[in-house]
């Protein structure tokens, strides 16, 4: 029976996306294999410019669950916390660091069972495990994406060495450009406006969550 290292769990609205403003319980896998999470390694990472701790399982609700029921229970009482008894539209986010490196079909199971709708964010390196309702794929330059299809492709912007145009012909419905955060937050909104005007095909994503002070 497979163990999962959860870094957290909590109820939020989803930020990014299709989704937005969602109510959503994210639950965050620790681990990713494109970088580490230690900023000793960032700058000879494949990916250099996560903005997200993934690393332990020392956040809220985070810990090693014994097994897909275990996990599964958790995030069924967290969702239903302040609900009245009943509520319908259970919708959970599996996220990271990369959380297909865990994810397994024990455990969207165990999900789909306590009436959860399945999300999950990944950066495309990893093939996903079948029934999975919702997949987002964040592809990272100089990786190799596997996962060439699914709901949304979300590309971070600008990443030198990545080729919308090659990417417009994978199966997705929908193709979403999302300025990088950082220190060049505003150029890299500028360039993400620039991007989508030239490319009709894309649509601006937000992280509305962060302009709205959300976890």
């Amino acid at each position: 029976m497979a163990s999962y290292a959860v870094k957290e769990m909590f109820v939020t609205l989803q930020g990014e996306g299709l989704n937005a403003g969602r109510r959503a319980l994210f639950m965050r896998f620790s681990g990713c294999n494109l970088w580490s999470g230690r900023e000793e390694d960032r700058a000879g990472a494949e990916c250099t410019f996560c903005d997200t701790d993934f690393v332990g399982m020392n956040g809220d609700h985070g810990g090693r669950y014994a097994g897909a029921d275990e996990l599964a229970d958790k995030a069924s009482a967290l969702w239903c916390e302040g609900l009245e008894e009943g509520a319908p539209c259970a919708f959970v986010v599996l996220t990271g660091g990369e959380p297909l490196l865990q994810v397994d079909a024990a455990l969207i199971d165990a999900l789909h069972a306590r009436n959860f709708e399945i999300a999950v964010e990944t950066n495309g390196t990893i093939a996903a495990p079948p029934g999975i309702d919702w997949i987002c794929v964040s592809p990272k330059a100089g990786t190799e994406i596997v996962q060439r299809s699914g709901d949304e492709l979300k590309l971070v912007w600008p990443q030198p060495g990545v080729d919308p145009d090659a990417m417009e012909s994978w199966a997705f419905r929908h193709h979403l450009v999302q300025p990088m955060d950082g220190p060049g937050q505003v150029d890299n909104r500028n360039a993400a406006l620039k991007f989508v005007y030239q490319h009709p095909r894309w649509r601006l994503s937000l992280q509305t969550h962060k302009l709205i002070g959300l976890p």
